[in-house]
């Protein structure tokens, strides 16, 4: 925070100032933080918080002591979603209410500090002088009053361009410009005085001079370009100097122009002089409150702006709509700071008002006060003081229904509220619920830390009545209604294509792929098993996850490549060589992170009595897709050909006859590491020691299939080495690969 200049502070007293965090980003309100629940914090964030010896827990609401506050705290631990066993059977967040948070708010703001706690009741100090933002765009933002229309009491002066238009029985157009000595000459009407006259009198002088020697006229006088003149800024200004400005400039304009006051210089007393005497005072905090305009008047030639030192500072943080450090010129009280300072917001508490105060210039003093007894007291204030007002603490009462009922989550909590009247608020329970137990969970913080209490009851005979099991609840209660065990919701499938039923099919646990395929009529005589697509939710999921971790991990590799380059380039030439590639980097970059993995996964589709007796015959997930296609006919070359295209597919023919076909390989072709996606999904390689050569120009694969298929793509990489901003980077290659079969897209470097 800011310190007043008048008022010295020894740094002995400065670090006896609480060292609180910073309030909360900007864009949420006290008020939005006040709705928005209690604090949440973990549990290790809450067992560190219980052993502090200067910080109490208490299980109620209670009356703090003075100087204290209370915080509702919340202990919420979520479990983490990118582990796939909490996909695969997700847990509900484990939480509980740990009552309230007893302490100084110097000593809660200290603790969440350092714990990485963001806390709506700590008040942060870290204050601007009220009004200072005006000043910051500075001389580059100013733009002089050129172009603004100019009013009827304008005083026109030597410089000033008078242009005069007169048609009827006699026409003309003239630009004059005012001489020195405030005069203008006309035809025939000869020299005319407006120097010294409003804008009003200046056009009926010349229309009555004129009206001497014309007759049947009309006339039409505006002003064109302005005069200029010199002002001078002195005092407490960041850029004290003569300024030229346009002769319709202001004081506020003219003190934009020059950055403003200091934080020495005062913003409620600035002052025009003229003739070694001041003629007008400015209060910039009438303009910044209220948009009073009514005060910045217009400057003559010569006039000089004071800036006087800054008068008697306070600071006023926390729950007012304007914290900050303000200039008092007439506030005395309390009362008249905080409407200064916009008044209270939503969330304040008028019950607390805590005063610090620099006394004698050595000894910093603080009290407590009350709002409405500082209204009754009107305390005065001094310069130096800092005002804190505090916001309300929520007393939040409330208990939890989870699980198998129509509307799980918090509810309001009443006295005498039973399990039945919980149930009730929620909706009801769901058809799926298990009734015969449910369970109640108790969670009290003692001196020995929190102890939980779990209390099974019978649900169906408490939604009954009977007042063995519809027991009473307590504040921060929690009831789990179960699901009905190995219950689990009918899952969705979806198969499409060449079947002879498609549609989405609702699936029971643990029904197979062949199962479905024979309740979708099986395949039409059409259907293209070799090129059948199976797509799972789970594996797009873990096949983008990699995808993103691999392009993460190839980003930092090349963009630190071309940093390290960028230090060590040897000229003008080379660095921008290099930014050329750097560029090429980002495009390359930008296109890998737009691919999605499919969730395809690879498997042998074949009759439902076949599939049935294979290791393909997997278990339905929800979200499962099949899609079964007709025979494509065709094959496609991809990258390092001349004609990237597809073909008729025939069966005579073999790899190097599909290449020749696309023209052959390009000079950037890299002919060792070409690859096949097969039309099942999977990637393959001519030379790999799965396959074995058939005959001289097919090659098949170990399990006798042929190695080109109808529906296969060919794929040629390009040579990496003929890239500069690859050639060091070392898994671009199955990157590239994993790019290709995981979402069936071939990446292009250019």
């Amino acid at each position: 925070m800011d310190v007043p200049r008048e008022v010295p502070i020894p740094s002995a007293d400065k670090a006896a100032l609480p060292v609180l965090p910073p309030l909360p980003p900007e864009g949420q309100s006290q008020f939005e933080q006040l709705v928005s629940g209690k604090v949440e914090i973990t549990r290790a964030q809450f067992e560190t918080l219980f052993r502090d010896p200067n910080l109490k827990f208490s299980v109620t609401m209670v009356t703090p002591p003075p100087g204290s506050i209370l915080v509702p705290i919340k202990v919420v631990t979520v479990p983490d979603k990118s582990d796939p066993a909490e996909t695969r059977q997700p847990r509900q967040p484990f939480e509980f209410e740990a009552g309230y948070l007893v302490g100084s708010p110097e000593r809660i703001g200290e603790s969440f500090r350092l714990l990485g706690i963001n806390s709506p009741y700590s008040i942060s100090t870290d204050l601007k002088h009220f009004g200072f933002d005006l000043f910051q765009q500075g001389r580059s933002g100013f733009q002089a009053s050129i172009r603004l229309p100019v009013g009827p009491d304008y005083v026109v002066g030597p410089g000033d361009e008078l242009r005069i238009t007169v048609w009827g029985k006699v026409e003309g157009a003239w630009n004059i410009e005012v001489d020195r000595d405030g005069t203008v000459r006309l035809p025939k009407a000869g020299i005319v005085v407006v120097g010294g006259l409003t804008f009003d009198q200046a056009r009926d002088v010349l229309r009555k001079e004129f009206s001497r020697y014309y007759t049947g006229f009309e006339m039409n006088v505006s002003l064109g370009a302005l005069r200029t003149m010199t002002v001078y800024v002195v005092g407490n200004a960041r850029q004290p100097g003569a300024y030229t400005v346009s002769s319709l400039a202001t004081m506020g304009n003219v003190l934009i122009q020059a950055g403003g006051p200091t934080k020495a210089g005062s913003m409620r007393d600035i002052q025009i002089r003229r003739g070694g005497k001041t003629v007008s005072r400015l209060d910039l905090y009438d303009f910044l409150r209220r948009g009073d305009k009514s005060g910045d008047h217009r400057l003559l030639p010569e006039d000089v702006i004071f800036i006087p030192p800054v008068g008697p500072v306070t600071a006023i943080a926390g729950s007012v709509n304007n914290p900050g450090l303000y200039e008092l010129k007439g506030e005395k009280t309390v009362s008249q700071l905080v409407e200064l300072a916009g008044g209270l917001n939503t969330v304040a508490f008028r019950g607390r008002l805590q005063i610090e105060r620099i006394v004698d210039s050595n000894r910093q003093i603080v009290f407590e006060s009350d709002l409405e007894d500082t209204k009754e007291q009107e305390v005065d204030l001094r310069s130096g003081d800092i005002l804190k007002v505090f916001r309300v603490v929520q007393d939040k009462r409330t208990v939890r229904v989870l699980g198998a009922v129509q509307r799980d989550g918090e509810y309001g909590y009443r006295a005498g509220m039973t399990v039945k009247d919980l149930v009730a608020l929620s909706g009801g329970t769901k058809y799926y619920a298990y009734l015969k137990d449910a369970e109640l969970t108790r969670l009290d913080v003692t001196e020995q830390g929190p102890k939980g209490e779990k209390v099974t009851i019978d649900l169906e005979k408490a939604l009954a009545g009977d007042p063995a099991s519809n027991l009473p609840l307590r504040e921060n209660d929690q009831l789990l209604v179960r699901t009905v065990p190995e219950w689990r919701m009918a899952s969705q499938v979806t198969v499409q294509g060449e079947l002879r039923f498609p549609g989405t099919y609702m699936v029971r646990k643990g029904e197979k792929l062949s199962s479905l395929i024979g309740r979708a009529g099986g395949f039409t005589a059409n259907a293209y098993l070799r090129g059948a697509v199976f797509t799972r939710e789970s594996v797009r999921e873990l096949q983008q996850k990699r995808l993103e971790e691999s392009i993460a991990r190839l980003e930092r590799d090349l963009l630190s490549q071309g940093s390290s380059r960028i230090s060590t380039a040897a000229s003008p030439e080379e660095l921008k060589a290099i930014e050329v590639e750097i560029k090429q980097t980002k495009d390359f970059l930008e296109r890998l992170k737009t691919v999605r993995a499919t969730g395809r996964m690879v498997l042998e589709i074949s009759t439902p009595e076949t599939l049935a007796k294979s290791i393909y015959d997997i278990e339905l997930e929800n979200g499962d897709s099949l899609f079964v296609p007709e025979n494509p006919q065709s094959l496609q070359t991809l990258g390092a050909v001349f004609n990237q295209t597809a073909f008729v597919f025939d069966k005579a023919k073999g790899l190097q006859d599909y290449i020749e076909l696309a023209g052959g390989y390009t000079e950037s072709a890299d002919k060792s590491r070409l690859y096949i996606l097969k039309v099942n999904g999977s990637a393959v390689r001519p030379e790999s020691s799965r396959f074995f050569l058939s005959s001289r120009t097919t090659y098949r694969t170990a399990d006798g299939s042929p190695l080109l298929e109808p529906g296969d793509s060919i794929v040629v990489p390009e040579k990496l080495e003929r890239i500069a901003w690859l050639r060091e980077t070392k898994d671009i290659t199955q990157i590239l690969f994993q790019v290709a079969v995981a979402a069936g897209v071939v990446i292009a470097l250019f």
